[in-house]
């Protein structure tokens, strides 16, 4: 829980597996321009099993472990490839596995940003898509400013990202984002005059 002494602390989820993958370089991009008071890790998605809800009340330790930083995160930040207009089947089976038991799974109220890198469209289908998902596990996404990276390989030189438009764009939704957080975490919900 986000407190006046403690900075606002955001795991990261890339949902490629590719070693060279555009979305994890930008995970570690926006570790780079996060505000101060920010701070992140980034969770590998590669070693969690395809979901078995037989597996649900015992899961495999890395899937433990993967819930529980998740419920210790202030906030989630997903990049998200775009693959046959939709998410990966890697993401989706991790949102499947941190989504149980339902209602009561680490997903349940916890504030997401949503970025992606790839295509000649930055991923805008696959964007819309997880958002519909995420809606239904009742977590609280960041509508704008949205971060569509398009044509990345244009853009990147090895691990560094050398477009300024693009950090200027992923710096100024850290900022609404970090600012999100704590809008939720502290902001008394006030009652709308009808």
């Amino acid at each position: 829980m986000i407190n006046n002494r403690n900075p606002v602390h955001i795991l990261g989820i890339s949902g490629s597996l590719r070693k060279h993958s555009y979305n994890t370089k930008l995970l570690h991009v926006a570790e780079e321009l996060m505000p101060e008071g920010m701070s992140s890790e980034i969770f590998d998605l590669s070693p969690i099993p395809l979901f078995n809800q037989d597996l649900e009340s015992n899961p495999p330790e890395i899937v433990a472990d993967f819930k529980t930083r998740i419920a210790a995160a202030d906030g989630l930040l997903i990049a998200t490839p775009e693959y046959n207009y939709s998410i990966p089947g890697v993401l989706k089976n991790a949102i499947d596995w941190a989504s149980r038991p339902p209602r009561n799974g680490p997903l349940n109220d916890k504030p997401l940003a949503i970025i992606g890198a790839g295509g000649r469209f930055g991923t805008t289908l696959a964007q819309q898509h997880l958002r519909q998902i995420v809606t239904h596990l009742n977590m609280h996404t960041l509508n704008s400013p949205e971060v569509l990276v398009e044509r990345p390989w244009e853009k990147f030189e090895d691990d560094s990202l050398d477009d300024e438009r693009t950090r200027t764009q992923l710096s100024r939704m850290l900022d609404a984002y970090y600012d999100w957080i704590l809008r939720l975490h502290y902001q008394p919900i006030t009652q709308i005059q009808v």
